[in-house]
């Protein structure tokens, strides 16, 4: 009698894990749909329509923004997922520097979905992919191409008013070994004398993370949480740097110590 009772909620959750599966394909189909059409109709109408540049621009983050706003919304109803957003209202300015950590595959579309003129720096195989061309070039996103240039471009779009969002890993996080942060995005804050807007990114249970395949889905819902924390000053990291240290280097070590501790708590 015991194991007759369990069969059905076993297959129920088979059907679950199976329908999840499927919701996560028909999430990313959509999503790359949308990026060709936007790409083809949206992009292309703006272009033609506004003839200012820089109102261009923001209308083409606002269209990015709304669009993966609705993205996650989508993956919401099908189940796939579940999230809590806290301190949402400190994303609601101009010119930010967004550091954040990167546990998995959506961070980014989370982070664009709640900031209205949202700035990325993105790899040139990016700006290339069809999926995502179009939007790339209508948002003016900063390009990594110009590595010698690539900190003084990225401080240029903060102070233009660009709300800038950097994972300082630089990839998704390896689970199972400790974080390790690159220089560039403190550099960009030390350098550009710009204050930070940490935010912490977390995904119960853990999936679409580095080197995960979208179909290995877990065995529920994963549940997303976007911590905004309040502004860093970066003052206190140059205050940090005596003469004969280093000077901006030495803050910018600094900084990157602060920002492991900080954002993998």
């Amino acid at each position: 009698m015991p194991d007759a009772a369990i069969a059905p909620a076993v297959a129920s959750g088979r059907g679950n894990r199976l329908w999840r599966v499927l919701a996560t394909g028909l999430s990313f189909l959509a999503f790359g749909v949308g990026g060709v059409l936007f790409g083809l109709l949206a992009f292309p109408a703006l272009n033609i329509g506004v003839r200012d540049e820089a109102r261009r621009r923001r209308l083409a983050r606002k269209l990015v923004q709304r669009s993966f706003a609705f993205h996650i919304e989508l993956m919401r109803v099908l189940g796939v997922l579940t999230y809590e957003i806290r301190g949402r209202e400190r994303l609601q300015r101009d010119g930010l520097l967004v550091l954040a950590n990167h546990p998995t595959l959506i961070d980014v579309v989370f982070l664009v979905s709640l900031l209205p003129n949202a700035d990325c720096v993105v790899k040139s195989a990016v700006a290339r992919n069809p999926f995502m061309r179009g939007p790339v070039r209508a948002a003016g996103y900063v390009s990594n191409d110009d590595g010698a240039g690539l900190v003084e471009d990225c401080i240029a779009a903060v102070k233009a008013g660009g709300n800038l969002v950097i994972f300082p890993e630089g990839t998704r996080t390896v689970r199972g070994q400790p974080p390790k942060l690159q220089r560039g995005a403190a550099n960009i804050a030390v350098r550009g004398r710009l204050d930070v807007t940490p935010v912490r990114l977390s995904c119960t249970p853990m999936t679409l993370g580095k080197g995960e395949k979208w179909y290995r889905v877990p065995t529920r819902r994963f549940h997303v949480v976007v911590d905004v924390q309040e502004d860093l000053p970066i003052a206190r990291f140059l205050d940090a740097a005596e003469p004969g240290t280093g000077g901006d280097a030495a803050a910018a070590r600094r900084l990157n110590d602060y920002l492991t501790n900080f954002l993998f708590v």
